[in-house]
C-alpha cells in the first residue's frame, strides 16, 4: 500500500474521506476518547489526524488539540472547521516538530499504522508525551475494515488464486494483542490495555450503481479489470439479498497506556 505512504493520495482522497471515512471511524475514535479523562484546557495531539475524528471529539471536551498530519488535503479540511481550541498543521508523525513532553494525551486513530516507519511514529507519540499522560492508538485486523474488508473478502471468493494487496506491515504487527501492548513498551509507554472493538459498517447498497466511489481508495479495486469489477458488484449484491444496507462487520484493537 504504498500509495498510502504519499500525501499526495491523501490531498486527492480527503473529501472522500471525510464523507464516507469520517462518519465511520469517529465511532472508534469516540471509544478512544472516552478511555482518557480529560479535564478542560488539557492539551492533547493527534497524529495522523485525517480529517479530525479524534480532534474534534477531544475539542468537545474542552481540551486543546493540536491536529497533525502530512497532508495538506487533510489539514485543510481541519483547518476549515473554525473551532477556537483546534489547532491544525501538517507535520510528519515520524518526526514530531513538538518538544518532550508537552501534550497530556497523544491519540492516533488508524494513522501511525499507515507509517513507513511506524515504530518511529510510535516512539514519537512517547517522546511528546508528559510522564504520567496518556498515549492511544487504534489498529485495524486482518484485513482491515468497511469496503477494504468486504472487498478483501469478496476478493477471495471470486478469485481465490489472486494476491490482494498486502496491508501495511503496522497492521499485521500489531494484530494480536500481546504484540500490540509490546511494542508500546518498546516506544516509551507502561502498562498498555488493549481491547478490540467492533462496528458495522454500513454499506448503503444503492451506492453499488457507482461502485468506484465506493471502492475507489482500494489498490484492490483500481487493480480489477471491467468484468471483474462488474463480478464484485454482483458478488456484493448476492450478499445483501433484499437489504438495503448491508452490515460488514470491522474490528479494530484500541490501546491505551501511560508514560
Amino acid at each position: 500500500m504504498r500509495e498510502f505512504e504519499d500525501s499526495d493520495h491523501w490531498d486527492t482522497a480527503a473529501a472522500h474521506y471525510e464523507k464516507t471515512a469520517h462518519p465511520f471511524t469517529s465511532q472508534y475514535a469516540e471509544v478512544a476518547l472516552a478511555g482518557v479523562a480529560l479535564n478542560p484546557g488539557a492539551r492533547v495531539l493527534d497524529v495522523a489526524a485525517g480529517t479530525g475524528a479524534l480532534a474534534r471529539a477531544a475539542a468537545r471536551t474542552g481540551a486543546q488539540v493540536l491536529a497533525t498530519d502530512f497532508s495538506p488535503g487533510m489539514v485543510a479540511r481541519i483547518a476549515a472547521l473554525g473551532l477556537p481550541n483546534i489547532e491544525a498543521q501538517v507535520m510528519d508523525g515520524q518526526a514530531l516538530a513538538l518538544p518532550d513532553g508537552a501534550f497530556d494525551a497523544v491519540f492516533s486513530i488508524f494513522g501511525v499504522i499507515m507509517f513507513p516507519d511506524w515504530r518511529k511514529g510510535l516512539s514519537e507519540m512517547a517522546r511528546v508525551t508528559r510522564s504520567g499522560g496518556h498515549g492511544v492508538v487504534a489498529t485495524w485486523r486482518d484485513s482491515g475494515a468497511a469496503t477494504f474488508l468486504l472487498l478483501s473478502q469478496v476478493r477471495r471468493t471470486l478469485f481465490p488464486d489472486r494476491s490482494g494487496t498486502a496491508m501495511p506491515e503496522a497492521v499485521a504487527a500489531l494484530s494480536d494483542p500481546q504484540d500490540f501492548a509490546r511494542e508500546m513498551i518498546a516506544a516509551g509507554f507502561k502498562a498498555p490495555n488493549i481491547q478490540a472493538v467492533t462496528f458495522d459498517f454500513e454499506l448503503n447498497v444503492a451506492a453499488l450503481d457507482e461502485p468506484d466511489t465506493l471502492f475507489g481508495m482500494s489498490p484492490d479495486w483500481t487493480s480489477l479489470d471491467g468484468a471483474d469489477k462488474a463480478a464484485v458488484v454482483a458478488e456484493v449484491r448476492r450478499r445483501a439479498g433484499d437489504r438495503a444496507v448491508l452490515p460488514v462487520p470491522s474490528t479494530a484493537l484500541i490501546g491505551w497506556a501511560r508514560r
